[in-house]
């Protein structure tokens, strides 16, 4: 299985009125694609109610895993093409059937544990990851902002696009692109054409410049 496009999708897009425009565009791919969900506000209740019902850190992270799969299933009814899948081998199945994989993470995470929960809990950390166990993988992480030119890997990790773990997870060989909404009209015919959206992300350290932009 090569040459994967890996697209990301933010858990913010479910309050964007774009959020059916991203689905039509993914499912516009003919290449072998695979839809990383986010948590969204399925996470952030996961969070708010931690406090209050006072389950622990643990938990958290276990129902945010869960939650990341709500907005999975949510995808999956929103398209015409995609399918949920839990392991590699559902993906590749996925692919020789002409459908879209949307990663379910839960059974690698909570019950195989291939993944350390305790540093990838969150969508982008598990993004990376899966990026890393495809061979030749393309990136592609949907935001609700548009990057400035200069950014990089270490910059929007430093100013909370992805979380910390991101870095640490992501293969050296993996290319990584961020589509905002300014690549939205164009994604659609980008994915088309087997070609990621958005603009590529380097791996040079650039910090100050981009937390200034994003100001």
């Amino acid at each position: 299985m090569k040459n994967v496009m890996i697209v990301k999708f933010g858990g913010s897009s479910i309050a964007s009125p774009d959020l059916r425009k991203w689905v039509q565009a993914i499912e516009k791919s003919v290449c072998p694609l695979v839809v990383v969900p986010g948590g969204g506000p399925f996470a952030h209740a996961v969070r708010q109610f931690q406090t209050r019902i006072g389950y622990d850190a643990e938990t958290t992270r276990r129902m945010t895993v869960l939650a990341i799969e709500q907005f999975g299933h949510a995808l999956v009814s929103l398209g015409t093409r995609l399918r949920p899948a839990s392991t590699v081998d559902e993906i590749r199945q996925a692919h020789a059937d002409g459908v879209v994989p949307v990663w379910m993470p839960a059974l690698l995470v909570l019950g195989t544990r291939e993944i350390d929960i305790r540093t990838a809990s969150s969508s982008d950390a598990l993004a990376a990851w899966l990026a890393s166990r495809i061979e030749n993988s393309r990136l592609c992480l949907i935001k609700q902002i548009d990057l400035p030119a200069d950014s990089s890997i270490e910059a929007i990790s430093a100013a909370g696009v992805v979380d910390a773990a991101f870095p640490t997870l992501l293969h050296p060989a993996t290319r990584v692109f961020v589509a905002g909404p300014h690549d939205l009209p164009l994604a659609g015919r980008r994915f088309a054409e087997g070609v990621m959206p958005g603009r590529e992300v380097a791996r040079e350290t650039r910090v100050g410049a981009f937390v200034e932009a994003a100001q």
